[in-house]
């Protein structure tokens, strides 16, 4: 069974930086595209960044510039450093993996528990 484990979450003041991994377990071949999303209180979930497995990322305007989606795909790990974060950035981030094939499934798609981020002095 897959299994996304989060972390890297915290406490940090606007203008910080923090960098969340997610590591993605399990009898996996290959992950297509791995993301982040993210869900402040009372706001849908909202995509954040996604990165598929030859490098090509896409982010949302909200975030162009401030964070960076980066993957390991050896180890089936996806990281996200964000920068100059903004009390509005104060969020539940949940880790995506997507068109992951294992030996179960040949197009699976997987969601993390999240871990809770919070922008503020």
């Amino acid at each position: 069974q897959v299994q996304l484990v989060e972390s890297g979450g915290g406490l940090v003041q606007p203008g910080g930086s923090l960098r969340l991994s997610c590591a993605a377990s399990g009898s996996i071949y290959s992950i297509y595209a791995m993301g982040w999303y993210r869900q402040a209180p009372e706001k849908q979930r909202e995509l954040v960044a996604t990165i598929i497995i030859d490098g090509t990322t896409n982010y949302a305007d909200l975030v162009k510039g401030r964070f960076t989606i980066s993957r390991d795909n050896a180890e089936n790990t996806v990281y996200l450093q964000m920068d100059s974060l903004k009390p509005e950035d104060t969020a539940v981030y949940y880790c995506n993996a997507l068109g992951v094939a294992t030996e179960d499934v040949d197009d699976g798609e997987y969601w993390g528990k999240g871990t809770l981020v919070t922008v503020s002095s």
